[in-house]
């Protein structure tokens, strides 16, 4: 790929390998984590990784599988049925640094993926229930 056709963030930080990377080792971290481990319904994490992998590759530019599996995001619809506190956002929020620090990433790209999630998992807070 020459530089010309560099255009969207998921190519510049390395694409499909470098997000499949990011969600593998966030999930690393979630499945040693009973409080966010039973946030999610199925035993084995991989269908969730795929989900969160797929959007994050289709919302940096890369291809649009998650909505053509699973429709639009609807991100805080979809979180509804779970109690997000701020606990919960901090912990997710600690595996997902832990992930991006292992990416290596451009300073300049690594605050750019880091103010995302930063805000997206802010913005999925639904309680400040314990």
């Amino acid at each position: 790929m020459t530089d010309a056709q560099i255009s969207t963030f998921y190519d510049l930080v390395g694409g499909h390998a470098t997000f499949q990377k990011l969600v593998h080792e966030f999930y690393r971290g979630v499945a040693s984590d009973p409080a966010l481990k039973a946030m999610y319904p199925e035993e084995d994490l991989g269908p969730a990784e795929d989900r969160l992998r797929m959007f994050l590759e289709q919302y940096w530019g890369g291809p649009a599988t998650y909505s053509e599996t699973r429709g639009h995001p609807r991100l805080r619809m979809r979180h509804v049925p779970y109690k997000v506190n701020p606990e919960a956002r901090d912990r997710w929020l600690g595996h997902m640094r832990t992930a991006v620090d292992s990416l290596e990433l451009a300073p300049i790209h690594e605050a750019t993926l880091w103010d995302y999630l930063e805000r997206a998992a802010h913005a999925l807070v639904n309680t400040f229930e314990d």
